[in-house]
């Protein structure tokens, strides 16, 4: 009888180590997942951290008006090149 237990103990015995190397590979492969998405979250942060100086940079009033001058050959509205269109009477 001793034999049997002793049997079915080591056989428990073996698979509770199995199981326990089999969550500790699983717990590794996650901790590297995470490492690898908090590092891709970081790039994230700093992707949109130039995105948003570039946008702030490129939206500037004073840029804008250089392109409309410089590019676009716009000039400044004056009161003497301003026409007012009012509704003819019939």
């Amino acid at each position: 009888m001793s034999g049997k237990l002793a049997a079915v103990l080591a056989a428990l015995l073996v698979g509770c180590a199995l199981s326990l190397v089999n969550a500790q590979y699983q717990a590794r492969h996650l901790f590297i997942e995470l490492e690898r998405a908090q590092a891709k979250a970081r790039q994230l942060d700093i992707e949109w951290a130039q995105l948003q100086l570039d946008q702030s940079t490129l939206g500037k009033h004073a840029r804008i008006e250089e392109i409309a001058h410089g590019d676009l050959g716009m000039t400044q509205l004056t009161p003497a090149r301003t026409q007012y269109l009012t509704e003819g009477e019939e």
